[in-house]
């Protein structure tokens, strides 16, 4: 069996990718290295001497496709010129994504007076590369030989922490909309389930319930027993509604011991399938002593179909009522959702605080199972005027922050107030509170006190950028066990804007 494995692995010898790119075997000339450092657009202006000096003193690294850059954690050491091919800058456990991309003409790696201390990910060539690296051991002498590298290299810098800042930032709306959906998909679930089974149900209880009334039709009631039973069914609908109302929706427990007593009723009334109707009478919280006088009413011919019919047209009710509640569920969603975002509104308006924050809340109803939710809305509060889509951002940091803190189990309050000319939305959790020496800390970007994966550091730094837009602030107050995230916002905005 060795040999077909042998014989294969020479046909076809595994492609292993070069670890590292290198100088190569044979240098390239001067000419054709100042050649190309001309095509690189943060070099343009410089003398055929300052090309030059980069000609002599740069080291030049060659590779094949898939090779190797640098490694993800390595300290950087070299400023690179990347004068042929493509650098895909990969993070480890993030999927095949670039996080990054160097492309030929670019000035990149370690910059004089740059603060990078690591490799964040790590490079590798698409296709074959080339690149010219100057040693950071020799910035000095070219900062002294090509001075105006000095504000190359600034502005470059500053190109790049932008750059990187709309990508993380970018990378933060994509994990917010992921989780978004998630708990939008959750919620849809629960209603959509409960109208698929049932109304998958309703067909086969509908036939059922259509031949129990032809059984009642085929014992040619008399005028008074017809009268007296429909009768009896209004009556005990209209108890059995009242009830419910006044008690509300019973408990399993209770409904359980109903409806061991129901089915002890029907079995001793020599009704058939007890294990049947039992249940759907049980739910409706109907009394054997109802049931008792219905007996009174009818036959004992007539009370097994009278029973089964009204049992039936129990359990239709009740299929075509999830089926209703359900519907009207998923539409409160959808309308949520689109109010939330702001859906073909006007990118300004006046905004109801109160109805913003709630729309907030709705997005993250699957995580509020174990949270007591208090909220105090002033009715006094005019609306304000600004970015809704914006504001809603801040809640939804805000509140699942909150919930972050508290492990999805604790209390969550939620309350608006108007103090002179400003709107206050202050959210509580009861949360293990923030450390003293962090807060000054929390509104910095890319600052997470989060485990790796589970948040970039920049929902707090994009919630103060929005407030700041809406000439408003935000401060925290925490303690263990209690954080309050206040927000305060002008009610004129003309300023803002």
């Amino acid at each position: 069996m060795a040999a077909p494995s042998s014989y294969e692995a020479l046909l076809h010898p595994p492609v292993e990718p070069q670890v590292f790119i290198a100088p190569p075997v044979h240098p390239t000339s001067q000419s054709e290295i100042i050649s190309a450092l001309r095509t690189i657009p943060a070099l343009d202006g410089l003398t055929e001497d300052e090309y030059r000096w980069f000609a002599i003193h740069g080291t030049e690294r060659m590779g094949d496709d898939g090779a190797m850059v640098f490694a993800e954690g390595s300290p950087p050491d070299r400023m690179v010129f990347i004068l042929k091919g493509e650098v895909h800058v990969r993070r480890h456990n993030a999927g095949p994504m670039a996080l990054w991309i160097g492309r030929a003409g670019q000035m990149t790696g370690k910059l004089p007076f740059s603060r990078m201390k690591i490799y964040g990910g790590e490079g590798y060539l698409v296709g074959p590369g080339w690149s010219l690296d100057i040693h950071e051991d020799l910035f000095p002498a070219m900062l002294a030989a090509i001075p105006s590298m000095t504000q190359r290299c600034v502005s470059t810098m500053m190109d790049r922490v932008r750059e990187v800042t709309r990508m993380e930032q970018q990378a933060e709306k994509l994990a917010a909309l992921g989780k978004l959906a998630a708990n939008l998909a959750h919620e849809l679930n629960n209603p959509a389930s409960a109208a698929q089974r049932s109304a998958s149900s309703l067909f086969s209880e509908l036939r059922q319930y259509g031949d129990q009334k032809y059984r009642l039709g085929n014992l040619c009631l008399s005028d008074t027993h017809s009268a007296q039973y429909r009768s009896w069914v209004a009556r005990t609908r209209s108890i059995l509604a009242e009830q419910e109302s006044e008690e509300g929706a019973p408990d399993a427990l209770a409904i359980s011991d109903r409806e061991v007593d129901l089915l002890t009723w029907l079995e001793a009334h020599n009704i058939p399938n007890p294990w049947a109707i039992a249940p759907s009478l049980a739910e409706t919280g109907i009394a054997a002593s109802q049931l008792d006088e219905l007996a009174g009413l009818v036959t004992s011919e007539a009370l097994p179909v009278a029973i089964a019919t009204f049992a039936s047209s129990l359990r239709v009710e009740r299929m075509a009522e999830t089926v209703v509640n359900s519907t009207v569920r998923i539409f409160d969603l959808i309308r949520a959702i689109k109010d939330y975002s702001y859906m073909d509104q006007a990118p300004v308006q006046d905004i109801d605080l109160a109805q913003s924050l709630e729309n907030t809340l709705a997005m993250f109803k699957s995580r509020l199972e174990s949270v007591a939710v208090v909220t105090d809305f002033d009715p006094s509060l005019p609306p304000v005027s600004g970015y809704g889509r914006e504001l809603n951002q801040v809640w939804t940091v805000l509140i699942e922050n909150a919930l972050d803190a508290m492990k999805d189990n604790g209390t969550l309050r939620i309350c608006t107030r108007l103090q002179g000319r400003m709107a206050f939305v202050e959210i509580w959790d009861t949360g293990q509170g923030i450390d003293s020496e962090l807060k000054s800390r929390i509104f910095e970007p890319f600052y997470t006190t989060k485990a790796p994966g589970r948040g970039l550091g920049l929902s707090l730094d994009t919630a103060q950028r929005i407030l700041q837009r809406h000439s408003g602030y935000i401060h925290v107050e925490s303690r263990p066990g209690t954080t309050c995230f206040q927000v305060r916002l002008p009610l004129e905005q003309a300023q803002a804007y």
